[in-house]
């Protein structure tokens, strides 16, 4: 039996920093996105209203990148269909190879017949064997595609790719910067879980963010934090493996895959919150540690310092978090 949300599956919850008695008004505009919900306040010095042209920049942002669109580039592209790419899909693609080579092999936005081999992606749950993993993995690896002249070639036509990982988060980035051209200075932006905060907040203050404590069960973002960040002009973003896992003769099965073995991870990382310049970056950082474990984790963090992490795991039956 599946017990997983597609929804809100990531642990950053957004504290409450807004005061009514405030000199500035800030707006709070939220509505649905990219399979999930947006979160939007900002301070506006011309008092627009902008959830309309923030809808219209998400509805274009999903026909390029959301695999749950089959009208989509990306669907069409896993459909192998001549389509010609656009600058959101280029983006996140160069981006997507530039992460897979630095984290070596642990972000694969092709390991998506795995995730849905394994069922957290596309169709039903299949009947998990060795011999199935092998056959997936044949055509799974970003080495197995790649973008010459503008347009995707595969080397095996059953290559496809799900860039989930990190579209949400470019999402937020690209949202910022429709904020930013409009001259807003001062906002947070939240899609499903994913941040970017700039300038203050309605009290003059550094945004606060916290991070939820990783346990099963903790389905409701906010109840239960284990820390608590202050941000500006910084975009956060967590993975873990608590909110999104099915129970399975008595097994427990989480959606962070290791693309070279083909199997859910099994060690002690629970939750890896990252902090970057783009939440694009973030995002996709955060998923790859959750593959990696702590001690690999450390590793990429200490080559990497233009990421700082959070990572919550559990030792003697405790939690720990160390920051680096």
């Amino acid at each position: 039996m599946k017990n997983f949300s597609f929804l809100s599956f990531l642990m950053i919850f957004i504290l409450a920093s807004c005061s009514s008695s405030g000199e500035k008004k800030y707006f709070s505009i939220s509505n649905k996105a990219l399979g999930t919900f947006y979160n939007i306040t900002y301070f506006d010095d011309e008092q627009r209203d902008l959830q309309a042209a923030v809808d219209s920049v998400l509805d274009n942002f999903n026909m390029s990148l959301s695999a749950y669109n089959p009208n989509s580039i990306i669907s069409k592209i896993n459909k192998n269909e001549d389509v010609e790419i656009d600058e959101y899909f280029t983006k996140v693609f160069m981006m997507s190879k530039y992460f897979y080579e630095i984290t070596d092999g642990a972000f694969d936005i092709s390991a998506s017949p795995l995730f849905s081999a394994w069922g957290f992606g596309f169709g039903n749950k299949e009947n998990i064997t060795p011999e199935l993993i092998d056959s997936l993995k044949q055509f799974t690896g970003m080495d197995k595609i790649d973008l010459l002249d503008g347009k995707i070639v595969k080397s095996d036509y059953r290559v496809n790719i799900n860039a989930n990982a990190l579209a949400k988060g470019y999402a937020v980035d690209v949202v910022a910067d429709f904020l930013l051209s409009k001259n807003i200075k001062n906002f947070l932006i939240e899609i499903g879980g994913e941040i970017v905060v700039r300038g203050k907040n309605q009290n003059n203050s550094n945004w606060k963010i916290g991070i939820d404590k990783p346990y099963d069960g903790n389905f409701n973002p906010g109840e239960n934090l284990i820390h608590t960040i202050e941000l500006t002009d910084k975009a956060i973003a967590t993975s873990g493996n608590y909110r999104q896992f099915y129970i399975e003769n008595e097994n427990k099965y989480a959606h962070t895959i290791d693309p070279k073995t083909g199997y859910p991870v099994q060690h002690s990382l629970l939750s890896a919150t990252v902090i970057a310049t783009d939440c694009m970056s973030a995002d996709a950082v955060a998923t790859s540690l959750m593959v990696m474990g702590v001690e690999k984790s450390k590793k990429f963090l200490e080559k990497h310092p233009e990421y700082q992490a959070y990572l919550i795991y559990e030792e003697n039956d405790k939690l720990l978090m160390i920051n680096y």
